[in-house]
C-alpha cells in the first residue's frame, strides 16, 4: 500500500518574553492539508538548542518527510525571508528558553561550515511575487535557533536522495507590531498563504530558476 509523501513544517513557541510565535501560528493552519500530492504535518518546535534538535531528529526518523521546511520570527523584517544558506553556528545574544547561552559553539561538531538550501529558492520567491506577497532571499538566518534549526534540518537530510529542506522567516504579527511603536507586520493569513504557496512551487520545481535576487551589502 502506498503512503502520501509527507511535508514536514516547523514553527517555534513563544520566546524572548513574546506571548506568541507567529511562524507557529502561520505552521499550524496548514497541518493535515494536503498539497501536490503530499500531506503537511506541522510541529511546533521549542525554541531552544538542545530541545529542538531532540525533536527535529524524531520527527524526521518517524516521518520520513519529502520535503523539510522551517518556519520562525523575525521581527524587524518586512517581508518573507527565504533562507539561502545556514551555517555551523550557535552564538546567542539572549538565552533560549532553557536557559541555554552557547556562544561560538557548532550546531553539529565535525560537520560542514555551511549548507545552501535545496529547496527551488528563486522559484519560490516568483512565485511569492506574482501573488502579491512582499518576499526575498536572504543571505544570513543569524546565529539563533532558527539556523541551527535550519543547519540541522539541512544537515539531516543530506545524504537523503529526493528528500529536500530549507527555511523562511517571517515578520511579526500585526498585533507584536502594535507594541513595538511601527515595526513591520504581516498578517497571518497572509503568512499562511505564503507558505503554501512556498511549499507548492517547491513540490513541482525539480531544478530552481535562474533569477537575480542578489544584494549589494
Amino acid at each position: 500500500m502506498s503512503t502520501v509523501p509527507r511535508i514536514l513544517l516547523t514553527g517555534f513557541d513563544p520566546f524572548g518574553g513574546e506571548s506568541i510565535n507567529p511562524s507557529w501560528e502561520a505552521v499550524r493552519a496548514l497541518h493535515g492539508k494536503r498539497i501536490g500530492g503530499h500531506r503537511i504535518v506541522s510541529l511546533q518546535l521549542p525554541t531552544e538548542f538542545a530541545g529542538s534538535l531532540r525533536m527535529l531528529r524524531t520527527a524526521v526518523r518517524e516521518l520520513t518527510p519529502a520535503i523539510l521546511l522551517g518556519v520562525g520570527q523575525a521581527g524587524g523584517r518586512s517581508q518573507l525571508s527565504i533562507e539561502r544558506v545556514a551555517i555551523n553556528l550557535q552564538d546567542a545574544r539572549i538565552p533560549d528558553n532553557a536557559n541555554a547561552l552557547p556562544i561560538d559553539e557548532p550546531v553539529i561538531a565535525g560537520a560542514p561550515a555551511a549548507y545552501f538550501s535545496t529547496l527551488p529558492i528563486k522559484a519560490m520567491l516568483a512565485a511569492l511575487h506574482a501573488q502579491g506577497l512582499p518576499a526575498e532571499i536572504s543571505n544570513s538566518a543569524g546565529t539563533y535557533v532558527c539556523n541551527h534549526i535550519a543547519y540541522a534540518m539541512l544537515h539531516l537530510v543530506a545524504r537523503k536522495r529526493g528528500v529536500r529542506a530549507g527555511f523562511i522567516h517571517i515578520p511579526y504579527l500585526p498585533a507584536q507590531a502594535a507594541q513595538r511603536h511601527g515595526s513591520p507586520s504581516m498578517a497571518l493569513a497572509d503568512v499562511a498563504r505564503g507558505l503554501e504557496i512556498a511549499l507548492r512551487t517547491a513540490i513541482a520545481t525539480p531544478l530552481d530558476h535562474k533569477l537575480g535576487a542578489g544584494k549589494l551589502d
